[in-house]
């Protein structure tokens, strides 16, 4: 090796010499450009300004020929063989010379871009670890089986961006089950001998040179902790006690090498920890602190010039890195698109998803490609892991092997970029050694601006916003939060004063104060995005329910700023998805909390868009039921599974549930309770088969009532829904559940009419297709029989008056229950579904069967096609429709809203103004009375609870 080097130092002048000349030929730009894929010039840089690629290719001259020759491929081909000797040690340290010097005068040369560079790298590194792994346990195995030893790639080899001379930072991992070891040994001890001899393998300096740098501190407790740790250990530590710091590493974190399926499963159990559901604004803080650190104890020239460290310097790579994490950690959990490695990658991410502008995604990724590029000049020269610009002479060599003139053209190049980076990374996240926030105004200032803005008793008002200060709220403890809050406050003071309750608003937003561990960032953001804050005061003033829960759960506050959460959600498959990506912990208790927390942001999510006039009330009502339809099939799936592992299962038999009411008609509004009925198919003798065997009755009812615990029981992230289960054959008075059998024969033989109305709503959530097409067969031939109409008519009025006496209108606004409103729809609707027949007296399941829908939208358009009902019956109902769901946000108590809010009730039931609304809704009951006249031959008035005599 010294006569290479040697020969090295005789060559070089001879080679600056004609460099130089090349140099002062002077080309212009569009000359250089044809030069794209200059592979002489390459290799003459790297033997003038690179000893060790001058070293390289004076011992692979095979190599060198075919670089020469311009056959970047066969040249990596050739590079990779290299890895085919007997001994691992010998054959990895050959493959990564050779893969080193080829990539290397491919990237001067111009023919590997960047992307194809660090991709070969990282390839290089998983396969070398996984190689390594392999070999030493065959070594002491007799095979090379890598079960059970997981290595994780974090850092940019995690990420696919491994650098030309980089160290690789993994977590490694082993699980005693599976781990190969012989049987007197035991399997920690095993693990650690491996990784001992993984490390010399890897990192020891022989003849052949190294393989790559391994460097364990990312690995949990690195302290305190073996060099492979425990799966469960590891699993036990980042849910629970893990850094803010490691949840950043994690997101680049890979299944690289070794059991690459337990390291991905693994990976899937920590995700939650990773990429916490809400938008985590903590991140922030975190990435302050950290880089706060590094700026700290940054001993190198803190702007481009000798000893700048164009990693971690002021605009270097590992800020771009930080402002992409930075994103990625805040709203990751909640957008699965975002969970992406790389930083170019995860820069696109974020655009795509609407998180920063394109411009600045354009920006930075430039930016981090040509820092890329100098660093990796910076480790060609001597095959080291540096970062920092060095002096003299030497920062001339390497920006000539970069192809630049001088170290002057490279510092020039360098702070132009990182210019652009510092400006832009500096608006994230501010230094903590930022000037100290501006005092509190006095109170006599604040009194004075509290009392032009409308406040009453302004003084006391303004003696008690002071106490906010005072340290009680664990989220303006900070000199940066109270800064932002200052700055926030006099907009948020005003728009609290325009609401209809100024006061309760205020209660409202301390409820928030001190509930929030830290809303610096929401402060902030509430001061550069004016909607932001229309929104904030909308949920806290319009609607009591959406700001009660806001108060008692301000993480909802993500909703907010959510972008994802202003679209209406998917199917009930893809909420179900949603709530077990949300669930921190693979158990059941962590599910029923993820289906409390992903459910109340939806409704909220929901409630506020129909509020801000942005969701229709009926879009609204049918999203809310996806998301209890959800929420039902994960209670039922897991409350299932946690009572067979007891009880056991039933063979040839199984659990059905019915949705009733505006559950089963697909239109809850924000109160509604969950109407359901449970059923089992099979026998009820038959007996279920686990250590504590149960007859199907019990069996059901008691499984029953375990699902219902899982709905409507508080858990730590409050209540869910209120299940009435009324509806099921005898009341109250019979069991939970029944058998189908038993349910078809109550219906055909027992059943009043009004239960066969109910039945007309009924919908079935839960069952196999072959049990849900067997009872809607069922529900179907109930439906369809022939009744006498006269009778069901007789009926149904009887029914109606009753329940008028007993339910009235509780205000001018009761869409439900008033005379003409959406229970004397219903009502009509059922009875001409029960009748059976269309206008010519055929069977209405045969001509129009959509007639029996549950959901009403459905059915009336079929019963209008039918010729039972007038065309504007439609539009009447959708009015009233819309007037429960928005009215039991907006005016809750069905009386008059005050003026704000009566204004966004008018505009969510499609509106001009609330007085339009009263007349449209006088108008839309006097159009059903009519119609209830006609089909019932009842006369009725929109204040009757008797029928007038006629």
């Amino acid at each position: 090796m010294q006569g290479v080097a040697a020969d090295c130092v005789i060559i070089a002048p001879l080679l600056q010499k004609r460099a130089s000349t090349v140099n002062e030929a002077g080309m212009d730009e569009a000359e250089k450009g044809d030069l794209a894929e200059d592979w002489g010039g390459a290799l003459e840089r790297a033997k003038v300004h690179s000893p060790f690629l001058c070293r390289a290719l004076e011992r692979q001259p095979d190599l060198e020929a075919l670089l020469a020759a311009g056959d970047g491929e066969a040249a990596l081909e050739w590079a990779r063989a290299q890895g085919e000797h007997d001994d691992t040690a010998i054959a990895l340290r050959r493959e990564r010379l050779g893969i080193a010097t080829a990539i290397a005068i491919g990237d001067l040369a111009g023919a590997f871009p960047l992307s194809r560079v660090v991709a070969e790298l990282t390839d290089f590194a998983d396969r070398a670890v996984d190689r390594a792994i392999r070999a030493v346990i065959n070594e002491r195995m007799g095979e090379a089986d890598p079960s059970g030893f997981i290595a994780l790639a974090l850092g940019k080899q995690g990420a696919g961006e491994l650098n030309y001379s980089s160290d690789i930072d993994p977590i490694w991992l082993y699980d005693p089950a599976t781990l190969a070891h012989r049987g007197r040994d035991d399997a920690g001890e095993a693990a650690q001998r491996y990784a001992r001899k993984i490390v010399a393998m890897l990192s020891d300096t022989t003849d052949e040179g190294y393989v790559l740098r391994v460097d364990l501190r990312l690995r949990p407790a690195s302290e305190t902790s073996p060099l492979v740790v425990r799966r469960g250990v590891a699993l036990t530590h980042y849910q629970s006690q893990a850094l803010a710091w490691e949840r950043a590493a994690l997101t680049k974190a890979r299944a690289a090498s070794g059991d690459i399926a337990a390291g991905e499963r693994f990976l899937d159990e920590i995700s939650p920890f990773v990429w916490q559901h809400r938008l985590d604004f903590g991140a922030v803080d975190a990435i302050n602190a950290l880089t706060q650190r590094i700026r700290d104890n940054q001993k190198g020239a803190q702007k481009p010039g000798p000893g700048f460290d164009v990693k971690k310097g002021r605009g270097g790579i590992r800020e771009i890195e930080f402002y992409a994490q930075t994103h990625q950690l805040i709203h990751g959990g909640r957008d699965p698109s975002l969970r992406v490695r790389g930083t170019r990658a995860a820069l696109d991410a974020l655009v795509a998803a609407g998180q920063i502008d394109p411009s600045t995604a354009t920006t930075l990724g430039e930016s981090y490609d040509r820092l890329r590029v100098i660093e990796h000049r910076l480790q060609m020269v001597h095959d080291r892991q540096t970062h920092s610009l060095p002096e003299g002479h030497a920062l001339d060599n390497v920006a000539r092997l970069d192809g630049l003139a001088d170290g002057a053209e490279l510092i020039a190049d360098l702070e132009a970029v990182t210019g652009r980076v510092r400006a832009i990374y500096d608006s994230l996240v501010e230094s903590k050694s930022a000037p100290a926030a501006p005092p509190v105004e006095a109170q006599s200032e604040l009194s004075e601006m509290l009392a032009e803005i409308g406040f009453d008793e302004a003084a006391s008002l303004a003696r008690r916003i002071e106490g906010w200060h005072d340290g009680r709220y664990a989220c303006l403890r900070t000199d940066q939060a109270r800064e932002a809050f200052e700055r926030v406050l006099p907009r948020l003071l005003t728009a609290f004063s325009k609401s209809d309750d100024p006061m309760r608003a205020m209660a409202r937003w301390e409820a928030i104060l001190e509930h929030a561990t830290s809303a610096i960032h929401l402060f902030r953001l509430l001061d550069a995005r004016p909607a932001l804050l229309e929104r904030l005061v909308a949920a806290l003033t319009l609607a009591p329910r959406l700001a009660d829960e806001l108060a008692r759960r301000p993480e909802l506050l993500d909703t907010l700023l959510d972008r994802s959460a202003r679209e209406l959600p998917g199917t009930p498959e893809e909420i179900a998805a949603r709530i077990e990506e949300a669930a921190v912990r693979p158990d059941f208790e962590a599910l029923l909390d993820a289906i409390r927390l992903v459910t109340g942001e939806i409704r909220f999510a929901l409630g506020l868009r129909m509020i801000e006039g942005e969701a229709d009330p009926l879009m609204v009502g049918a999203a809310l039921s996806r998301a209890a339809e959800a929420a039902i099939h994960l209670a039922v799936r897991d409350v299932s599974r946690e009572f067979a592992a007891k009880h056991g299962v039933i063979a040839e038999s199984e659990l059905l549930l019915l949705g009733l009411g505006r559950f089963g008609g697909g239109a809850l509004t924000h109160s509604s309770d969950l109407d359901v009925v449970f059923l089992f198919t099979g026998s009820f003798s038959d007996q279920s088969d686990g250590d504590r065997p149960l007859g199907a009755t019990h069996y059901y009812n008691r499984l029953a009532s375990r699902i219902i615990s899982a709905l409507s029981v508080p858990t730590a992230q409050g209540a869910l829904y209120e299940v009435d289960t009324r509806l099921r054959p005898q009341g109250a008075q019979g069991p939970l559940a029944v058998s189908t059998e038993a349910f078809a024969k109550y219906q055909e033989e027992t059943a009043w009419t009004w239960e066969h109305m109910a039945l007309a709503r009924a919908r079935v959530l839960v069952g196999s297709d072959t049990a849900r097409a067997e009872l809607e067969a069922t529900m179907r031939g109930v439906l369809a029989r022939q009744r006498d109409a006269h009778e069901l008519a007789d009926a149904v009025t009887s029914m109606r008056r009753e329940m008028a006496k007993h339910k009235q209108a509780t205000g001018p606004l009761d869409a439900k229950l008033s005379r003409g409103g959406l229970v004397d729809c219903e009502f009509l609707v059922h009875f001409l579904q029960l009748r059976g027949t269309d206008a010519s007296g055929a069977p209405l399941y045969e001509t129009h069967p959509n007639a029996y829908s549950p959901d009403l939208a459905d059915a009336i358009p079929a019963l209008i096609a039918a010729g039972h009902l007038p065309t504007h019956f439609l539009p009447d109902y959708d009015l009233m429709s819309r007037m429960l769901v928005a009215g039991r946000l907006l005016a809750p108590g069905n009386e008059q809203p005050p003026p704000y809010a009566a204004a966004a009730l008018a505009a969510a039931c499609q509106q001009p103004t609330y007085n339009d609304l009263l007349q449209a809704f006088g108008e839309a009951r006097q159009r059903v009375i009519g119609v209830w006249s006609t089909i019932l031959g009842e006369a009725i008035s929109d204040t009757d609870t008797e029928p007038n005599d006629e």
